[in-house]
């Protein structure tokens, strides 16, 4: 497998902390968006959508990282990142989506340099903009985890679901924006917890071959 991807893209991360939890080895292919080779023809022809990640396989490549990452849960359910009774799937999947629906597609770079670009935003006013939706999202998620008298040091449970998946990179993109994460004690326990995780160790944008 090869993972076409940026070291600093949430949903890069999102998927390389999956790939790793799940011991599944990939080359890593860099993409940079700094100098917008997502944008060229070699990369459309991979992905008409022109966004990462992409993941390549011998004779397909699938795009979109939640639709990725359910396929990995298919083939590879062992370790499972999703819980066996539907009421655990449907609440893992709904802090999953807080990230993946509401906080990372309004912060996406796209979308920032819409805002830079097209609108005039200064980086005061990007921050802003940031700490604003990537606050509203967190408040619920810390919501739901103090709600949880059962969950053990992550998300769900007692071990990494795709819930973690999903709020780590999230994390590390509040600290870029310089988002004070104080008010969320809950959510800063559970990234800690991660962080001691070989698999997202190994998956952190700082550690990653482009990084830099």
């Amino acid at each position: 497998m090869k993972l076409h991807g940026f070291f600093r893209s949430g949903t890069s991360h999102r998927l390389r902390i999956a790939l790793n939890l799940k011991g599944l080895a990939y080359e890593t292919v860099a993409v940079d968006l700094r100098t917008e080779q997502h944008l060229g023809a070699a990369y459309q022809a991979l992905n008409p959508q022109r966004l990462v990640p992409a993941l390549q396989l011998d004779d397909r490549v699938m795009i979109q990282s939640p639709a990725i990452i359910e396929w990995l849960e298919e083939r590879h359910p062992a370790p499972p990142l999703l819980p066996a009774d539907a009421d655990g799937r449907a609440r893992v999947r709904a802090l999953a989506a807080i990230v993946g629906c509401d906080i990372h597609p309004v912060n996406n770079r796209r979308i920032l340099e819409a805002l830079r670009h097209d609108f005039g935003a200064d980086e005061a006013a990007v921050q802003r903009w940031c700490a604003r939706w990537i606050g509203d999202g967190f408040d619920a998620l810390e919501a739901l985890l103090a709600a949880d008298p059962a969950r053990g040091d992550f998300c769900f449970g007692h071990a990494p679901t795709l819930a973690d998946v999903y709020l780590v990179p999230q994390v590390e993109s509040a600290r870029r924006f310089k988002v004070d994460l104080a008010r969320w004690p809950r959510i800063r326990a559970v990234d800690a917890a991660c962080s001691r995780l070989e698999g997202f160790q190994r998956a952190a944008p700082a550690v990653q071959p482009d990084a830099g």
